[in-house]
């Protein structure tokens, strides 16, 4: 009898050692904790497509719309002309104007700040989807209590 409590004990030890190293190799905050992001662009807009690369091999899901009616589209989300670039995306309830690096998206979401959302104004060179680094540039948070401000500088 002595012998198959041992085995039990055993077999539980066992377990516990092959699970642990299972769920070290897990991503943290595995894709699915990541919301799915929504992006409307113009259907000739080549960056676009690239910046939606950059957001899927950062873990997030991705469907696009192409539209010929961008304006629309940004004043419906509540973007401001100075702010605008070449897409607009939503994600986890934000709006994500132009090329916002998935890492800020990442933080953005995290730390839910009361705002509309992030943008890239313009079209810099250096920002994700873009493909030419060196050029400076910022992302904005915009639509907040305190009015806009740099979430981050590159």
């Amino acid at each position: 009898m002595m012998m198959f409590a041992s085995m039990a004990k055993r077999r539980e030890a066992l377990r516990w050692l092959l699970a642990v190293p299972l769920a070290a190799a897990l991503p943290r905050g595995a894709a699915a904790a990541l919301p799915a992001v929504v992006v409307w662009k113009d259907p000739s807009c080549g960056c676009c497509e690239s910046w939606v690369a950059h957001l899927r091999a950062a873990g997030f899901s991705v469907t696009i719309h192409d539209t010929a009616d961008m304006p629309e589209i940004k004043q419906a989300r509540g973007v401001p002309d100075a702010l605008q670039s070449c897409h607009t995306a939503v994600a986890g309830g934000y709006v994500l104007e132009g090329h916002v690096p998935a890492d800020d998206v990442k933080r953005l979401l995290a730390q839910r700040p009361k705002a509309i959302g992030l943008a890239v104004p313009g079209m810099p060179q250096s920002a994700p989807g873009m493909g030419d680094p060196g050029e400076p540039f910022a992302v904005v948070l915009f639509g907040g209590p305190g009015g806009d401000t740099v979430f981050a500088q590159y």
